[in-house]
């Protein structure tokens, strides 16, 4: 008989005959099992600080199977560890948001120890620029792996992961251009990859027959060559300083992708840059939803339009961030579009071209959600709303979101001729919302 069932027995013998005086300590009367359970939700610290409850509760902490470290130091966390009971846990994951005061520095005993218990999730997040241990990259039971600033990633760190599905690698520093191939290269059943990097590359080479989910972001560095090539993709999200030198496998099996596009137009050679561009954007062609953000590339919006020949058959939304002129484009290559969620990015440069002779297809056909987003009420605004309005003939909802900057006066304005604009749905509402 254990411990937990002799108190449980102890206090139903106290307690017979009394219930309707003495109130039941149910949550104590759980199993041990169900009670460590519950403690798993919370952080370490938390769970530790149960152990003052009661005499039963005083060593419960230590068979909890997720241990979560938030800001704790070395010594509080070598103790923690060091009285666990559990040979085998569920995640270990340590977060330091401040750096500066009582750094750690056993990240090869952390890394052993979790992988010494059979650990299935990793979480690390402080900083660190030794070498990441090696048995970080050769556990045989990890499903979820993720590195946040904590360390340097070695040519030599070759990879053995045989159950990792999810892989996020950010902010780390890289040996050699290699690595990240080296490490990909060993997990067979890899599903979803984050990298994130505020650093340059040379060449960042992602290739792997299983990964579903990639996100790549580059966001205060770049990738000066980046190449995909990743057949079983379903999910794309980018956020890179844009290169000439981007090179997608087959993606037939990409339907969503999000991507942010920054660009150095100090650069001369725009119809390189636009030609490229035109090569990455056909990747996407058969993708479903769409979010394309190219505000940081108005130099070369001119040379992409002039040589456009790119269709969207299976798009039904779109959610774009770019110069007005990309719209009319979009509208025409996108047949089946039903939601469209659209900001203007570029004030110097804005006007709204002649619409389209032939009214699209999907304005006629498909289109039901328009959402205008940082609407000024200029006029090139005006006629923009205007022409949706018009011409959209199934559409039940254009939102209009207006800056929070414009005057009341102007804000009147705006909206009582909108209110006046001619609608081609009975249905259609229109909604004003500010920024």
């Amino acid at each position: 008989m254990t411990i937990s069932e002799k108190h449980r027995r102890k206090r139903r013998k106290h307690s017979h005959g009394k219930r309707n005086t003495v109130p039941i300590d149910r949550l104590t009367d759980l199993p041990d099992s169900v009670i460590c359970h519950i403690l798993s939700f919370l952080s370490t610290q938390e769970s530790v600080a149960t152990s003052i409850l009661s005499r039963r509760w005083r060593y419960l902490w230590s068979y909890v199977p997720n241990l979560l470290f938030r800001n704790e130091n070395q010594g509080t966390i070598d103790r923690v560890i060091s009285l666990h009971k559990l040979q085998t846990i569920n995640s270990f994951s340590i977060r330091k948001d401040d750096w500066e005061n009582d750094q750690l520095d056993s990240l090869d005993a952390f890394a052993a120890f979790a992988v010494g218990r059979n650990v299935q999730k990793i979480d690390l997040y402080f900083y660190c620029e030794e070498p990441l241990p090696r048995c970080l990259f050769t556990c045989k039971t990890l499903v979820f792996l993720s590195l946040n600033c904590c360390g340097l990633v070695v040519v030599s760190s070759v990879a053995c992961l045989p159950r990792l599905k999810i892989l996020r690698l950010m902010n780390l520093d890289y040996e050699a251009d290699e690595c990240i191939p080296n490490l990909i290269s060993g997990c067979p059943v890899l599903e979803e990859l984050t990298i994130k990097s505020d650093g340059d590359m040379d060449y960042c080479n992602v290739s792997s027959p299983t990964i579903k989910k990639l996100f790549l972001d580059y966001h205060g560095g770049r990738a000066n060559m980046l190449e995909i090539n990743i057949p079983s993709l379903e999910y794309l999200k980018i956020h890179d300083s844009f290169t000439e030198n981007i090179k997608c496998g087959v993606l037939t099996s990409l339907t969503e992708a999000n991507i942010i596009l920054y660009r150095d137009d100090t650069k001369e050679d725009h119809y390189l840059c636009s030609r490229s561009l035109l090569e990455f954007l056909d990747n996407f062609c058969k993708v479903r939803c769409l979010e394309l953000n190219l505000a940081y590339c108005t130099k070369i919006i001119d040379s992409v339009l002039s040589t456009w020949t790119t269709k969207f058959h299976n798009l039904t939304k779109l959610e774009l961030t770019t110069d007005c002129r990309f719209l009319p484009k979009f509208l025409e290559n996108a047949d089946n579009l039903e939601i469209l969620i659209f900001s203007e990015s570029n004030e110097e440069m804005k006007y709204w071209k002649e619409p389209p002779q032939q009214v699209p297809t999907c304005v006629l056909s498909h289109l039901r959600i328009i959402k205008l987003v940082w609407i000024c009420g200029n006029e090139q605004e005006l006629e923009i709303i205007k022409y949706l309005l018009r011409n959209a003939k199934v559409l039940e909802m254009m939102e209009i979101t207006y800056s929070q900057f414009l005057d009341s006066g102007k804000i009147v304005n705006m909206l009582t001729n909108i209110s006046r604009f001619q609608r081609g749905s009975a249905a259609c509402e229109v909604a004003f919302f500010p920024a």
